[in-house]
């Protein structure tokens, strides 16, 4: 699926924005930053006493203003200039977002200071603004400095032309420093923090007080505010939040915040479910329903990963199934595109302490649900499908079959399926499950699984004993894998053709495209094309469905 945007971020006024940080600096480093490099991709000043000072820009990276060691007089000259300084040590510039976090000595005394750019960002929150709408509870994870405040900034403006938001702003990076809030927040209204320890309580009192539809937290950071949180949702209120971490693992397994995804507790079964499931009797399950009910990782401004139920990922994770996120991502032109990640073959693997995966999603090769370009009306297929399809290539993009076993060696299975090179999914769940595959010993009995699967529609593959060669003929029918043939019957044009449209789709933007089993001369061939095109191969499965993969780097 591809959304085309008319327009990508808008920054508004920049050269103002930072002007108005400028104007606190001492003059001569004032002028050193502007010649420094330019002011639209600065991020940050930094002045530390008896350091030269420095200016970090996007691009550039970091710059040395001056040789000349920055001064006690210098430092109080910027203090005197901002907002005075809260619990947390940060400050602001009235009816800006520019922020100024202090660093102190042991007597309480101003050494460091770190002026950090703010500035209002628009159209950086369409690439999710569909799930902001939703009304949905969304909880935004990510690096500092990635965007994260700057996406809830414009999401509190979008939400509150239709409903009543309720800002809870604790180091008034949201609405700004001062008693009037930033403009950017559009008719938000902002509830400021006395002290970060109390942002709790402000959270429940916004939502006691002024009633809103909407409440906008930066930085869940603390238990008692996970609690809070989960008041607030209890009381049909929506949430969209920020909070630190990378990927919703890290989440469920921080103690502290874990509460917001449901939290993780160990739980004792009975030895039939122990046996039903294929686990050990002692197992991690999730302690309550989420807060959130979505969750974003954020990658970078313009890539981020969705859960769009994380109940469900949460339990995947915990029972080793493959949790299948969604990958959003802004090109050059502005377009945001939607594709559902692959996760990588086999099976995800979890131990006594959390669930881990095989592999990152930041390092798993997403293979695109539709082409970046929009797709004509032919059956939805672009001109290369039909192309290949024309060809007689196989165009399968091996999507994940979740197979339900019964009396079948679930080891042998997977070890068929990495031989194979086809991402089956083994489930304990029949509910999951696209496909069953028993004996025929079991299937001749009728047992209770068997009548199930059958009531529910699913296919069911019969093999005559749990044998490795039974069960790559399984997976080969299920994943429409055919045979190779022999070199006698090869038609080296037809072969040649067909390869040559596979390089000419991944050249025109597929991630890659997979040929039909081959013998090992006509292999060989097909990597050599692949080469001369300047493309990646590699070959997959084992004989006689042993194929040819082209992809790009």
């Amino acid at each position: 699926m591809t959304k085309t945007l008319t327009s990508g971020p808008i920054q508004l006024d920049p050269h103002r924005d930072v002007e108005a940080l400028l104007a606190v600096l001492p003059p001569d480093i004032r002028e050193a930053v502007r010649e420094a490099g330019p002011l639209e991709d600065l991020i940050e000043v930094i002045l530390d006493l008896g350091r030269v000072p420095t200016a970090r820009f996007g691009q550039k990276g970091e710059v040395v203003l001056r040789e000349r060691e920055v001064t006690r007089d210098e430092i109080q000259y910027v203090v005197d200039r901002v907002g005075e300084f809260d619990a947390d040590n940060r400050a602001g510039i009235e009816r800006t977002l520019h922020r100024i976090a202090a660093i102190r000595n042991r007597r309480g005394d101003v050494v460091g200071l770190t002026c950090r750019v703010g500035r209002a960002v628009y159209g950086t929150v369409d690439i999710i603004r569909d799930l902001i709408e939703s009304g949905k509870n969304v909880l935004l994870l990510g690096r500092p400095g990635v965007g994260k405040t700057t996406m809830l900034r414009e999401a509190a403006r979008i939400l509150a032309e239709k409903k009543r938001v309720v800002i809870v702003d604790t180091s008034n990076e949201i609405g700004g420093d001062g008693d009037v809030p930033h403009p950017a927040i559009g008719r938000a209204r902002r509830m400021q923090v006395p002290t970060p320890a109390l942002q709790h309580e402000v959270m429940i009192e916004a939502v006691e007080n002024h009633n809103p539809e909407v409440i906008i937290i930066d930085e869940i950071g603390r238990e008692l505010e996970a609690m809070a949180a989960r008041t607030i949702a209890e009381r049909g209120v929506q949430l969209i939040a920020t909070a630190h971490g990378n990927t919703l693992e890290n989440l469920l397994l921080n103690p502290t915040l874990s509460d917001l995804v449901g939290g993780i507790e160990s739980v004792t079964l009975s030895d039939e479910e122990a046996r039903r499931r294929g686990t050990q009797k002692t197992v991690l399950e999730r302690r309550a329903p989420p807060t959130f009910d979505i969750l974003v990782e954020i990658q970078d401004r313009n890539r981020l990963v969705v859960h769009k139920d994380v109940a469900e990922a949460v339990d995947a994770l915990l029972r080793g199934y493959p949790v299948q996120p969604e990958l959003r991502y802004r090109d050059e032109e502005g377009r945001i595109h939607i594709q559902q990640l692959t996760p990588p073959t086999g099976m995800v693997r979890r131990d006594r302490k959390g669930p881990r995966r095989q592999d990152s999603w930041a390092s798993v090769a997403p293979v695109p649900a539709a082409a970046t370009t929009a797709a004509p009306e032919n059956g939805g297929a672009t001109e290369e499908e039909q192309a290949l399809e024309a060809a007689g290539a196989q165009t399968h993009r091996r999507t994940p079959v979740h197979i339900y076993t019964y009396g079948v060696s679930q080891d042998r299975l997977m070890r068929a399926a990495r031989r194979l090179d086809v991402p089956a999914v083994v489930v304990k769940d029949l509910g999951r499950a696209e496909a069953m595959v028993t004996l025929r010993s079991y299937y001749r009995k009728r047992q209770r699984p068997i009548v199930d699967a059958e009531a529910r529609g699913l296919p069911i593959y019969v093999l005559r004993s749990n044998t490795m060669a039974q069960m790559e003929r399984f997976l080969s029918d299920l994943f429409h894998l055919q045979e190779a043939d022999d070199m006698e019957d090869v038609d080296l044009d037809d072969v040649v053709d067909i390869t040559q449209k596979a390089i000419e789709a991944v050249l025109k933007g597929r991630h890659m495209v997979e040929l039909p089993p081959a013998p090992a001369e006509v292999r060989r061939m097909q990597h050599e094309m692949a080469r001369e095109a300047h493309l990646k191969s590699r070959s997959a499965g084992v004989e006689p469905y042993r194929r040819v993969i082209i992809y790009r780097d």
